[in-house]
């Protein structure tokens, strides 16, 4: 693909080839994605493993996944082989002279988080995503997520355990995400992911049950993306405050969703459920991308970032 704008992003001190990175949990591990025909083509900047845990996981009873008008419930319940063995097995057969690999590290406590931290820096992945959307054990099964303090915390056990950048991906779901942005930046992190699935539930009402096993689930899908879209500009001004990037994520489909996204200020984009309809979507978002840049006389992806005009009160 021939792209007459300039694509290329800095993301917390990595050189992305596009803005584009493909989510966790959206593309299993790589390897399944990586094999689709034609996958690289338009020059994904990063791929975000599955959601990972220091021992394997077998996950959630089935039902585990239910789609939604203009969206999609999952509670998998971070199904997952273990980190060391997606060390040793999984990350040693991934293209990585054709795309970036980032973790995406799940606990049950800042320990937890802390020896992912250490497992993670000696391999492969170039950045670790910190998914604070957990229980924590330790406190009654309280979310980090939805406490800036714990947040903080779990970045701060990181932090001295890899070189490598930490991207913290926060929950819509807390009261203050403009402060538990400000909380996770000061502790260490050097992006933010915005925003993690909502919190939602489907009800059969022939049987008056829940449909997901688990009752309630995490909700992505376009339903989400005005969600998306507004938790990002609440976070933009502590992000930019500390020049802090924000991977901007959240019911991205096509073309002017993910302009949109730049606009109010995400550095790279994040697309996740679209793909499970469209695997192949990432070159009609990026020539969608590069010919509003061409009409709108920018350059780069960079000039569109953050453009967004705001009427005085």
């Amino acid at each position: 693909m021939t792209l007459h704008t300039d694509l290329s992003v800095s993301f917390a001190g990595l050189q992305l080839q596009t803005p584009l990175v493909l989510l966790s949990g959206c593309v299993g591990f790589g390897e399944e994605y990586t094999h689709i025909e034609g996958w690289n083509n338009c020059d994904i900047g990063a791929v975000i493993l599955k959601g990972t845990t220091l021992e394997p996981r077998m996950g959630n009873a089935p039902r585990r996944l239910y789609e939604t008008p203009s969206g999609m419930l999952n509670a998998i319940g971070l199904q997952n082989p273990g980190a060391r063995y997606v060390i040793d097995e999984i990350l040693p057969h991934l293209p990585h002279d054709q795309t970036q690999f980032w973790a995406n590290a799940n606990g049950t406590s800042p320990e937890e988080y802390a020896e992912m931290a250490r497992i993670f820096d000696d391999s492969p992945v170039t950045a670790i995503e910190i998914n604070i959307s957990c229980p924590n054990v330790k406190e009654g099964g309280v979310h980090f997520g939805n406490n800036p303090a714990m947040a903080a915390r779990v970045v701060e056990a990181m932090r001295p355990m890899t070189k490598k950048p930490l991207i913290t991906k926060l929950s819509p779901n807390n009261a203050d995400i403009a402060e538990t942005a400000r909380a996770v930046i000061e502790a260490g992190s050097d992006g933010l992911s915005v925003i993690n699935t909502l919190v939602g539930m489907a009800v059969d009402v022939h049987s008056r049950k829940p449909i997901i096993d688990n009752v309630s689930g995490g909700l992505s899908g376009p339903a989400i993306k005005p969600v998306a879209l507004w938790k990002i500009h609440q976070t933009r001004a502590v992000a930019a405050k500390h020049g802090i990037p924000i991977l901007g994520q959240g019911g991205i489909s096509n073309a002017k969703d993910a302009i949109e996204f730049a606009i109010v200020g995400a550095d790279a984009i994040g697309v996740g459920t679209g793909l499970f309809y469209d695997p192949l979507m990432c070159k009609k978002l990026l020539d969608g991308m590069s010919e509003y840049l061409e009409q709108h006389d920018m350059n780069t992806y960079t000039d569109l970032v953050g453009s967004l005009v705001t009427q005085p009160a």
